[in-house]
Formats: C-alpha cells, sequence, structure tokens
C-alpha cells in the first residue's frame, strides 16, 4: 500500500493529548515533534511520551517524528528512544544536503537492528532549505536512503538571515522565500521524492489555507504540512484529484491510446501533447485509479 502524504500534521511531542489528537485525526501523517515545540529541559521526557505515543498508535506507519538535527546534541538520544517504537518515519530538519540523509541512514540501521526491526523500515522526509548553506544543496538528494519526501521551511532560514519579514505588503512570501519553495520543488522532483509544501501560521484562515494549497499542488507539490487539526480537511481536499481531474486525465491517456504514434492530441479545442500525457497518468496514478 502506497502511503499517502497529503497531509502532515505536527503535534508537539511533550503534549499527550495533542499527539493523540494528532494520531486520531483525518491526517495522512501525525508528525510528533521532539524539536521545535519542546524545549530542552523538556526533551527527555517528550521522548519517552513520543516513544509511548507511538506504542498505543493503531498504524504506525503513518506515525512519524521530528527529530532534532545532526548538527546539535540531541540526535542520538531522539534516534535511541523511538526506533524501537517503530515509527513510519523520521523528519530530519535543518538537513544540508544528501550526505546528511545517508548520516541518519547509518543512524537508523544500526538501532533498526539492535530493535529487531527490518532494516529501512523507517522511512526519511528532509527539510532542506532551513540554513543558508542548505539552499546550495537542495539538488544534492539523489538516491539518498530511505528519502521519500522534502520540505522546506522559512521561520528558521529568516532567522539565520537576520530578516524581520518573510512576506510582502500582498501576503506572498517575498523572493528569498519563494526562492527556496522553487530549490525544494525542484530538487525534490530531481530526487524522485515528494515535494511537501510547508505550514501555513495562520491557523484560522482556513479558506487562505485552501487557495495556497491548490495553487501549490498546481505548481507540482504533493502535499502540505499543518500546524492545527482544522487545517487538514482543506489539505486534503486540495489535494485530492476531483472527479472532473480524473475525467479529464483519462480522457487524455485514452485519446493517445486510440492514437498509437501521435504526437499530440486535439480534446476539447485544445491541442495536447506528450508532455500532457505524462501529467495525465500521473495523476491517475496518484488518484489510485486507472484506466
Amino acid at each position: 500500500m502506497t502511503l499517502r502524504m497529503r497531509s502532515w500534521l505536527f503535534a508537539p511531542g511533550d503534549s499527550a493529548k495533542k499527539m493523540g489528537k494528532a494520531i486520531a485525526s483525518d491526517a495522512d501523517i501525525a508528525l510528533l515533534d521532539l524539536e521545535d515545540s519542546v524545549t530542552p529541559e523538556n526533551k527527555a521526557a517528550a521522548r519517552e511520551a513520543v516513544a509511548a505515543a507511538l506504542g498505543d498508535a493503531e498504524d504506525r506507519s503513518r506515525v512519524w517524528v521530528r527529530i532534532n538535527p545532526l548538527s546539535g546534541d540531541w540526535t542520538e538520544a531522539d534516534l535511541d528512544a523511538v526506533v524501537p517504537a517503530a515509527p513510519g518515519g523520521v523528519f530530519l530538519p535543518k538537513a544540508e544536503g544528501g550526505h546528511d540523509v545517508e548520516t541518519l541512514d547509518t543512524m537508523l540501521t544500526e538501532r533498526e537492528r539492535a530493535a529487531g526491526l527490518e532494516v529501512g523500515s523507517i522511512k526519511v522526509a528532509a527539510l532542506v532549505t532551513e540554513t543558508a548553506a542548505a539552499m546550495f544543496t537542495t539538488g544534492t538528494y539523489d538516491g539518498a536512503p530511505r528519502l521519500v519526501a522534502m520540505s522546506w521551511g522559512a521561520e528558521d532560514l529568516s532567522s539565520e538571515l537576520g530578516a524581520s519579514e518573510q512576506r510582502g505588503p500582498d501576503g506572498e512570501y517575498t523572493h528569498v522565500y519563494e526562492m527556496a519553495r522553487s530549490l525544494c520543488l525542484i530538487g525534490a522532483v530531481k530526487a524522485g521524492v515528494a515535494p511537501i509544501e510547508t505550514v501555513q501560521p495562520e491557523f484560522r484562515d482556513l479558506e487562505a489555507l485552501e487557495r495556497r494549497a491548490r495553487s501549490v499542488r498546481a505548481q507540482g507539490f504533493r502535499g502540505m504540512l499543518a500546524i492545527h487539526p482544522a487545517q487538514i480537511a482543506p489539505i486534503n481536499a486540495a489535494f485530492t484529484p476531483s472527479a472532473e481531474e480524473i475525467e479529464h486525465a483519462r480522457a487524455v491517456v485514452q485519446a493517445f491510446a486510440d492514437n498509437p504514434g501521435m504526437g499530440t492530441i486535439a480534446i476539447d479545442g485544445n491541442m495536447l501533447d506528450r508532455p500532457h500525457l505524462a501529467l495525465a497518468q500521473r495523476l491517475l496514478a496518484e488518484a489510485g485509479d486507472s484506466i
């Protein structure tokens, strides 16, 4: 069964209540956080709480853990605590290239073997634009072991840059952050993994959230991070192909099948070529559809 990655819901690892809500939600992935939402003095207790939440989860494949970055002092302890509980995946913040995923793979393999787990069973997603150095390495993730998704973030990057704002008067990200989003998208596609849009902090404005989710999906993103359960429904809706989209994709695939050897096909007054066929085939595959 292919793991769905439309919606990724963060929950602080030191709150059993919020973690329980995330796991019980309709999010494709519940993302239990040991990094930014947990203060240093609460890290140890949060590790125990996350391991307990994993132990109670009915389907651990959709329960992931955001660990602390490799550049700090907490990664080893995070993995020691959560790997024996067999999370579906690990979310790596502040990744600065494919070599960081390779390092994490080695750390996971050692602990999977010690815990009697199948080596490689714990997948990896990476946040790839959170430092200035990371912006120059988004194209280095090809072949990175375990990697299934890449996302980007603006908050840590703006902090490192000393930037006091991330968005212009129109509410849209300024150039540096749009570049981060684009580099994540291009790097993920190059690596053959799912590009995932970053969070929208304004969690009460669900209409704006759905507009943004639909916009980034049209750009090529496959899912989006969330910080509140209310964001899950609009994100799932935005990243789920509509009946009309599926019908159109089927028609495109069928038209090319009926005209083998044709490079272009006319459908509904529009001339479509082979890239349109590839898009239609991808949409049907992601929808679990066939023709």
